[in-house]
């Protein structure tokens, strides 16, 4: 009796947006502590999967607070699963640049603060997904997995996610 009631919390819409919405602040307060506490230095791709974060992590919050019927439901999953799939884009970019030969890393860039002043957005954004040395120095690893690797991995499982509730398969009908 007591799994079932948890079985359908979990199947709650507003559940599942709020579980979403904080496993991206997670992953943004993680990155903080990356930043201000261990000391590393985030590269213009890792600045740009954290603004997919906090995309995907409004974007549920939005939904958490919405807590919209089936079609709304339908919606906010096509939204995360196309922002996620963007994120897992940018963060595969990294890894492949991470695992290039030392012979074939791009050289070191201008940091993001000067490209967005010097260059329009559109160039800036070019620049950026291009990469460059910075992009490519493995700073962390954990289980031997990158940052981006780790990344990757969770804009794969947001992706799913997303995609589930588009086509209705997650969360109880209403």
């Amino acid at each position: 009796m007591e799994s079932s009631v948890v079985y359908s919390l979990f199947r709650l819409p507003r559940t599942l947006f709020t579980l979403g919405f904080m496993l991206c602040l997670t992953l943004l307060m993680t990155a903080l502590y990356f930043q201000f506490v261990m000391g590393l230095e985030p590269c213009p791709l890792c600045i740009f999967q954290r603004v997919f974060v906090l995309g995907i992590g409004l974007l549920l919050l939005v939904a958490a607070i919405h807590n919209p019927h089936s079609f709304g439901r339908r919606i906010y999953g096509v939204l995360v699963a196309l922002m996620a799939g963007l994120g897992a884009a940018v963060a595969g970019r990294h890894v492949w640049l991470q695992n290039l030969p030392a012979d074939q890393v791009p050289e070191c860039g201008v940091d993001l603060d000067y490209m967005l002043q010097a260059f329009p957005i559109a160039k800036t954004i070019r620049l950026v997904l291009r990469g460059s040395g910075d992009c490519a120095e493995v700073v962390w690893t954990f289980l031997g997995l990158s940052i981006p690797g780790w990344t990757l991995i969770i804009f794969g499982g947001l992706t799913l996610f997303g995609l589930l509730l588009a086509f209705g398969l997650l969360a109880g009908k209403r």
